[in-house]
């Protein structure tokens, strides 16, 4: 199974795998897909650099890239510190009254961090600069088309702009500002996602485009890539599916709740970042949407409201309450299995898929 993508991001399939690990990003990169760095977490340009540094060293010289969530404007161009003087004190006491009723203990004090800032403008700007210093291969952005002048140095280094698109004028949009690659995210994924189902948006996307588009969104068998192929797509982008593997090192209780979800346990909402997400549905969600609850704040206000709230609920091991962005393809995870054994498995199960329809001709 290849396409002229392949040739284009020098690997052997058309598998976009993205994911926070890096241990995740070098194995798919290693297996032959292109494995993607989610750079959010990073708030020290420092330490992302160090991770790039170790996927330098562990890829086995195979291609890698980086995500970035780069806003096209934030609230302030304070600090952090600035930031969190607009968050209203309604906000935090409503956080911490229910994280008492969900039994979630405080994180000891030596555990504190500050809040995750690559929802900034000037973080993930950070981020950029540190890729270019490394022999990254494309640079995605989940927030459409970065700065021109972004576009611009990726450009002059000889590296690929992916945008995440939502919509087929989304997609005209980000072409038409440099982007290289689309990324067609149906209304199924985890993490920011659209209202347009994938079935309709990945045709609708490469008709609107000249440029190599990529089907995401619920994807994570090799039946779904074929069809991402056969809606014209050059090839897939895929996140949540590597939550489910051995590599992806999870706590005890979030690997209980990916394991045991169904397809209908995620719900869509901006209680994440501010921006619509999908994320696991459980009870911490369920607070949100009660009555009474207050609206969720923009991006980046709401990340850094609930930060430590997420801290704490990873670190409670409840399966009932962590605060997990994943696609509907959770429903299909049920076993924990090295990234290797996944990406042959697609592949294998996608050349069967495509030899058995074109025996229907």
């Amino acid at each position: 199974m290849r396409t002229d993508l392949c040739e284009v991001l020098g690997v052997d399939h058309p598998i976009v795998g993205f994911s926070p690990s890096e241990h995740v990003v070098a194995a798919i990169s290693r297996a032959g897909g292109l494995g993607v760095l989610g750079c959010v977490r990073f708030n020290d340009a420092a330490e992302l650099d160090t991770v790039l540094t170790w996927l330098d060293e562990n890829t086995g010289g195979r291609p890698y890239g980086v995500d970035v969530v780069m806003p096209s404007h934030e609230p302030t161009e304070g600090a952090a510190a600035d930031l969190d003087q607009l968050i209203p004190p309604g906000h935090r006491d409503f956080v911490e009254r229910t994280l008492l009723r969900l039994g979630v203990p405080p994180l000891p004090a030596a555990s504190s961090r500050p809040g995750v800032l690559g929802w900034l403008h000037s973080v993930a700007r950070s981020h950029v600069e540190v890729a270019l210093n490394h022999p990254v291969r494309l640079i995605a952005n989940a927030l459409g088309p970065p700065p021109a002048d972004v576009i611009a140095q990726a450009h002059d280094r000889g590296l690929l702009v992916a945008a995440l698109a939502g919509r087929a004028d989304h997609a005209r949009s980000h072409v038409a500002g440099g982007v290289d690659i689309v990324v067609a995210q149906g209304y199924e994924a985890g993490g920011h996602t659209g209202e347009i189902g994938g079935m309709v948006l990945v045709p609708e996307v490469v008709d609107a485009v000249d440029v190599p588009v990529l089907a995401a969104g619920g994807i994570g068998s090799g039946r779904q890539i074929a069809a991402a192929l056969a809606l014209g797509a050059r090839g897939v982008w895929m996140g949540s599916v590597w939550l489910g593997t051995s590599e992806y090192h999870s706590s005890p209780g979030l690997r209980e709740a990916l394991l045991r979800a169904t397809s209908s346990d995620t719900v869509r909402s901006r209680i994440y970042s501010g921006k619509p997400a999908r994320l696991l549905r459980n009870r911490w969600t369920a607070a949100w949407s009660a009555e009474g609850a207050p609206a969720a704040l923009p991006m980046p206000l709401q990340n850094l409201l609930v930060s430590e709230a997420h801290d704490r609920l990873m670190a409670s091991d409840d399966p009932t309450v962590v605060p997990m962005p994943v696609g509907q393809i959770v429903g299909r995870m049920n076993e924990v299995r090295p990234v290797a054994e996944v990406l042959a498995d697609l592949v294998t199960e996608a050349d069967e898929t495509l030899t058995r329809i074109h025996k229907l001709l």
